[in-house]
């Protein structure tokens, strides 16, 4: 048999795969269980569904990954930020516990499928316009999102409703019902967490903190002490099914679930990236879209919630040696083993543990000196990560992650609409053109006015940039008889930009300067000459270089074109 790699990306590692890296991979792969398994259990809390589910949805999602994923390193599964978007997407459905499994499946399999698409449709690009202020604000949100809920358990009480503050605000109304032995488990919890982390960080300190609180949980009887614990975890195989929701939450869930697919694409594609370059790999991201969306619909098939590509999962198995994707593979027949055999061990799991293990899991997200970063060099986009952690705190999730990407997005456009103009001269000993304010030396040519856009021109900004030239243009002394245009960073021009561009023409012409173009691609060329501006300008007003464009005009008589 056969594979066709640009069909399925798995071919290329299924043929080339060695025996001898079988044995690091099984490693890395025992080292990524190793955090799956208490982690599993925890963001199946945060999603809103029973623990067993984790285990439907992990294998499968592992296994859908390493069959189409790009990337060598990445390993996917139930993530805090997948997990907190699907819980507050279900919670705006229904608030029916009892309607959260199906309804969380069917979102996992809404996104899935939405990814799938965008990724066949090559929209791998959207990737760009999530900008990194705007993640990492969000990221930061999330996770005092996390970590508020998670508080809850450690002191003993419900969790509460509403958005951070709110939450924020019951805690600490409710001080008087704090419970003290829940309290001394969950900061004994989060002490060993540290410790080990710190002094033993090759250890997997989230597996060995789940186990000896389950073990101390059972000889003390954690449950008579008032202390909550996990309870009764059914056997876990999984076995597919179709959600039975009504087709009107199927509707009510889309727009969440594009959210939810925005997230869980950034989030894969730029873990993936990382390795990607750590490593002299390449990925493809209308192909990890594709990926994402396969794992995420396998999630949902097999009764699960969404899933993410976990950073630190991958970074573990890649740190023990793990290298392919065979890694997913081992760790997926690993997780089938605990989720059909081994879940009673969990039963006596106390729920402060677990919400240690969340919070330590997630303050990676909380950079705060990433956000001093931005205040101190860049405050328009620590102003986008602001606006994300805002957002996300006060209005939740997606509207957080929304509200960021829409200021990312004006951001650039107000940059992008104000080109700067820079105006060129000879540097000296050559027949090269700087910028005047660049190039030490470098002198203008009399009676001739040498612009550059620093930036490609559009719809946006053409405007500012004909009242920039026309400015320049009456402040030269000795007035310019020529202005040459440079649209050496132009590589289209739609027809908006040619009206305008006839626009500036028509104006020089009217104060006796003429307009040429100059360093124009061979795409632009062409849209010139079909346009009236090629019409009016004529073939000798369009030049290869500035450097031609400053012979002709030396050569010429002036006049308005």
């Amino acid at each position: 048999m056969t594979f066709r790699t640009r069909a399925w990306p798995v071919a290329p590692w299924l043929r080339t795969y060695r025996r001898a890296r079988f044995g690091k991979d099984t490693i890395g792969a025992l080292t990524a269980w190793a955090l799956i398994v208490p982690e599993c259990v925890a963001y199946a809390q945060i999603a809103g569904v029973p623990p067993q589910n984790a285990f439907y949805a992990a294998p499968v999602a592992l296994v859908a990954y390493a069959l189409f994923g790009t990337s060598r390193f990445l390993v996917v599964g139930a993530t805090s930020a997948a997990a907190v978007l699907s819980a507050a997407t279900v919670a705006d459905v229904s608030a029916d516990p009892k309607a959260a499994v199906s309804l969380s499946a069917a979102l996992a399999i809404v996104a899935g499928a939405v990814l799938a698409v965008a990724g066949l449709a090559r929209l791998g690009f959207v990737a760009n316009f999530l900008s990194e202020p705007a993640l990492v604000g969000f990221l930061f949100g999330m996770a005092l999102t996390i970590v508020i809920r998670q508080l809850a358990k450690i002191l003993g009480l419900s969790g509460g409703d509403g958005n951070f503050f709110e939450r924020a605000w019951e805690l600490v109304r409710h001080a008087g019902n704090w419970h003290g032995a829940t309290i001394a488990v969950g900061a004994a919890a989060l002490a060993a967490l540290l410790l080990l982390e710190r002094r033993l960080p090759r250890l997997p300190a989230s597996l060995i903190v789940l186990a000896a609180g389950t073990t101390v949980s059972a000889a003390f009887d954690f449950d008579d002490h008032g202390i909550d614990t996990v309870g009764e975890i059914p056997g876990a195989v999984p076995v597919p099914g179709w959600p039975n929701i009504p087709a009107a939450d199927w509707l009510a869930l889309l727009a969440g679930a594009c959210g939810l697919a925005l997230v869980v694409f950034a989030e894969s594609y730029s873990i993936a990236g990382r390795f990607a370059r750590e490593h002299g790999d390449t990925v493809d991201a209308s192909r990890e879209m594709t990926a994402m969306g396969t794992a995420n619909l396998a999630a949902g098939l097999f009764k699960g919630f969404a899933v993410s590509g976990s950073a630190s999962r991958s970074a573990a198995a890649e740190a023990s040696g793990g290298s392919s994707p065979m890694v997913s593979v081992v760790a997926a027949v690993l997780i089938l083993i605990t989720g059909a055999f081994l879940t009673p061990l969990f039963t006596d799991l106390p729920e402060p543990v677990l919400g240690a293990i969340v919070v330590v899991a997630v303050r990676s997200f909380l950079k705060v000196a990433e956000l001093r970063r931005y205040w101190q060099w860049d405050k328009p986009n620590f102003a986008v990560a602001a606006a994300a952690l805002v957002g996300v705190l006060a209005l939740d999730l997606l509207p957080g992650l929304l509200i960021a990407v829409a200021l990312s997005l004006l951001l650039f456009i107000a940059r992008a609409s104000r080109p700067r103009i820079a105006v060129l001269g000879r540097i000296p000993a050559t027949d090269r053109y700087g910028d005047t304010e660049e190039q030490p030396g470098a002198a203008t040519v009399p009676g001739l006015l040498l612009v550059r856009p620093d930036g490609a021109l559009f719809f946006g900004n053409a405007e500012r940039l004909k009242l920039g030239v026309l400015d320049l243009v009456a402040r030269t002394d000795p007035p310019a008889g020529r202005v040459v245009l440079n649209l050496v960073s132009s590589y289209r021009l739609g027809l908006p930009v040619l009206d305008t561009l006839e626009e500036l023409r028509a104006e020089l012409a009217h104060r006796d300067c003429a307009l040429h173009l100059a360093h124009i691609h061979p795409e632009v060329r062409a849209a010139v000459a079909a346009s009236p501006l090629g019409h009016a300008l004529g073939p000798d007003a369009v030049h290869l270089s500035v450097a031609a464009a400053v012979t002709a005009c030396r050569h010429a008589p002036i006049s308005g074109n």
